[in-house]
């Protein structure tokens, strides 16, 4: 009798140590591990936590549940294994745990003369703060914060805010505190002592109501608080504004295209003096642009009439200014070399004006140059 009493001993002293187990709030459920091999005759097993009335959190008797003195909060969220009492496994599975379920488990047999405690179990149960976010000019946005449903008709509700000072924001029991910022903009739901919902709806969101939030719920000797963290975004640029500027960007990528192909055209022209009487002048036009095979260059005098046509072959006396005829001449390849000067033989004082390099590909103009050209001299008739 002293051995077996001595066994039983031992067994409890093992199986009495502490232990920790953490999860995150929300989490689908958390085990709550404890097993033993003491078998007393018509055994039941209890898991109990001593800051709660009533205490039980569960009791097994035989193969049967026995919840009719559970504790409300844990109401159909605790469940043990079937075969529990003949496999030894006493272990408590606890639903969808929340931040109120943090504290000291112990689990115990009993043969309904002697209870053994065979095991205490400190749950942690992590929270992280919440994040909430509003668009300037949205209606209203919800503050979330969930507790236990049937709460006892005492329980009272705070919210409140630290920063840049202490504000209250919303309190269940006497509005008479709310500070003056928020004062009718907040509301909770009238059915939260029943539902466990304390989440609050913060009406007219504005710039100053961003920030962190505390959501504090006395109930019993039960204090449970959780932070939700408002960021309040100021209204997105309007879509036409963006389209709008986007159509801007186009425009102005297209026309610094138009100008870096035209850019001499808008420039002022250069100016070459010459002379009358000198052998030639040259017009310079040079580019680094690619210029395919196929492109034509064309030197139109201030009057649009065409003085020189390239490739050779082209040099149609019919379409170049008979004045002109057989006086002008360009550098050979000038596509290849990107030197498209024309050369003009014997000025004259008629000959002063603005000449236009244009380059076109399939009668598209892809590049112009201007060249002032002023003669000096006697005027001399043709």
């Amino acid at each position: 009798m002293i051995m077996k009493m001595m066994m039983v001993l031992l067994l409890v002293s093992q199986h009495a140590l502490g232990g920790v187990v953490e999860v995150n709030e929300g989490a689908e459920s958390v085990l709550l591990p404890c097993y033993s091999d003491i078998q007393p005759e018509d055994p039941f097993l209890i898991w109990t936590r001593s800051d709660l009335s009533p205490n039980f959190v569960h009791l097994r008797r035989e193969n049967d549940d026995d919840l009719k003195n559970q504790n409300q909060r844990f109401r159909n969220r605790t469940s043990m294994n079937p075969d529990a009492l003949d496999t030894g496994n006493f272990s408590l599975t606890l639903r969808k745990p929340e931040r109120f379920d943090g504290g000291n488990y112990s689990c115990s047999i009993s043969g309904g003369i002697k209870e053994l405690n065979l095991k205490r179990i400190h749950l942690k149960v992590k929270v992280g703060q919440q994040e909430v976010e509003v668009t300037e000019g949205s209606d209203s946005v919800v503050l979330p914060c969930r507790t236990s449903s049937l709460l006892p008709e005492d329980t009272s509700v705070e919210w409140t805010r630290s920063e840049p000072e202490f504000m209250m924001v919303h309190s269940s029991s006497n509005q008479r505190n709310q500070d003056g910022f928020y004062r009718d903009r907040t509301e909770m739901s009238k059915d939260f002592l029943r539902t466990g919902d304390v989440s609050l709806t913060l009406r007219n969101p504005r710039d100053g109501d961003g920030g962190r939030y505390v959501c504090t719920v006395h109930r019993d000797q039960d204090v449970l608080r959780q932070t939700v963290v408002l960021k309040y975004v100021k209204e997105p640029f309007p879509s036409w504004a963006s389209a709008l500027l986007v159509l801007l960007v186009l425009v102005l990528i297209v026309s610094a295209g138009v100008f870096y192909h035209f850019k001499d055209y808008f420039l002022k022209a250069p100016l070459v003096k010459v002379d009358s009487g000198v052998k030639s002048v040259l017009l310079p036009c040079k580019t680094k642009l690619y210029l395919p095979g196929g492109a034509r260059v064309e030197w139109r005098d201030g009057e649009n009439r065409t003085v020189h046509v390239y490739p050779n072959g082209s040099d149609d006396p019919e379409e170049q200014n008979l004045t002109n005829s057989k006086r002008t001449r360009m550098n050979d390849d000038p596509l290849k070399t990107g030197d498209l000067s024309l050369t003009l033989e014997h000025p004259r004082f008629a000959d002063s004006g603005i000449y236009t390099c244009r380059v076109s590909i399939w009668k598209r103009v892809i590049l112009m140059k201007q060249v002032h050209l002023q003669v000096k001299g006697q005027w001399y008739k043709c």
